[in-house]
């Protein structure tokens, strides 16, 4: 990611979140936006598809507190939006050519490489380095950047999706996860010329990837246009790639997702993502996890919650219960006189974690027949009579006339 990137893309607007925004009102904006605009859910609408990709690189950027300090720093020292980025420095640089000709900041910058706004560095000594002469820092770091525009680039990250049942996030499980990517092109292996053939140094920037031109005082780098800033040329492209290098795959990877994991979760996969360029790094590959709903079970935490009924007979009395777990059956001992709602803990038969796993909170709710047959109404009866009331205070107070 460019330092441009930085200080003309509005990454708060694409998410749709105010620039105070903590990071779970981040976090919920981006799972449902990446939802609706998944390539899955919208196959062939490349509306859906540009947006799914730049919801992406808005969540990457300010789900990590270091890269959002970094650009919330960009745009306040450089403005927000393109139009501020672009808008220059009102009249001019003092001395400078055409006098209020505005100044595109993304100059300025040159072509940061290494995803960070830190990398716009060389981009100032560029600009000084024009302003007095053209050597010294300037020259050496645009000579750093033409070695890195036509040097190995790491690959794209990738995101896809994963559903799992509650067992398999419960207990962690491997799954193949058949996805489309980009990836190295079958026929030229990632040269981008047609078998036989090979590239050649471009001979305009001979091989730097960057051009450089003066405008008034200034001198400024930008990426060869007849290279397009990789320093090789094709002469023949391969007929597969049309010259990229890169092809549309389909690809099967298995991934082990982890015990515990939750709804929303992302899980990274160094290395699995697109390929690497001039035989650069891959990228990564994020994983959202999914996880379906159970019919007895919820979680808290690490926690495990059951909901049982029980017989009024039992609760009275105490009994000794057998209840299900996600890895098999456990006995639980119901003291007399539970009260209904009351919640019971079996320790270690929770989720699983890292040290100690969580517990299976069990809430044991008495069960109230709807009908009763004429003899289990004379028996309740008998009961009812030899309880007594159950609420003294509040039939007191009945009596007097209300509380006082």
């Amino acid at each position: 990611m460019s330092t441009r990137d930085f200080i003309e893309k509005d990454y708060y607007a694409a998410l749709g979140v105010a620039q105070d925004a903590d990071a779970a009102a981040i976090k919920k904006a981006y799972r449902q936006l990446a939802r609706d605009l998944h390539p899955d859910k919208n196959p062939g609408n490349t509306d859906a598809e540009a947006r799914f990709k730049e919801v992406s690189e808005a969540y990457d950027v300010l789900s990590d507190p270091k890269r959002r300090a970094e650009y919330d720093e960009a745009r306040r020292l450089f403005g927000s939006g393109g139009a501020g980025a672009r808008a220059g420095f009102p009249g001019g640089f003092p001395g400078g050519a055409g006098g209020g000709q505005a100044f595109d900041l993304g100059d300025l910058f040159g072509t940061a490489t290494g995803g960070r706004a830190g990398g716009g560095a060389g981009g100032l000594g560029d600009l000084f380095g024009g302003l007095f002469g053209g050597g010294g820092a300037g020259a050496g770091s645009a000579r750093a950047r033409s070695q890195a525009a036509s040097g190995p680039a790491r690959g794209q990250d990738v995101e896809t999706e994963a559903t799992l049942s509650f067992e398999e996030a419960v207990l962690g499980v491997t799954v193949p996860l058949r996805m489309q990517s980009p990836g190295t092109c079958p026929t030229c292996h990632g040269s981008g010329a047609r078998p036989g053939t090979a590239p050649h140094t471009c001979p305009v920037c001979q091989g730097a990837g960057v051009t450089s031109r003066s405008q008034g005082a200034f001198a400024f780098s930008e990426p060869c246009r007849n290279c397009r800033g990789t320093g090789q040329v094709v002469d023949d492209p391969c007929p597969t790639c049309a010259g990229n290098g890169v092809t549309t795959q389909t690809r099967t990877i298995t991934v082990r997702i982890p015990a515990g994991v939750k709804d929303g979760q992302r899980i990274r996969l160094a290395g699995k993502g697109a390929p690497g360029r001039r035989g650069g790094p891959a990228g990564d590959l994020f994983v959202v996890v999914h996880v379906s709903e159970h019919e007895l079970f919820g979680r808290k935490g690490n926690d495990l919650t059951l909901t049982v009924p029980i017989t009024f007979a039992e609760a009275a009395l105490g009994a000794t219960l057998t209840v299900p777990t996600l890895d098999g059956n456990v006995t639980l001992k119901v003291p007399a006189g539970t009260a209904s709602g009351q919640t019971l803990r079996v320790r270690g038969r929770g989720v699983p974690g890292k040290g100690r796993s969580g517990d299976l909170l069990v809430t044991v709710e008495v069960a109230v027949p709807k009908r009763l047959t004429p003899a289990a109404q004379d028996a309740v009866k008998v009961l009812e009579a030899e309880l007594g009331d159950p609420r003294p205070r509040i039939t007191a107070a009945v009596q007097q006339g209300g509380a006082r």
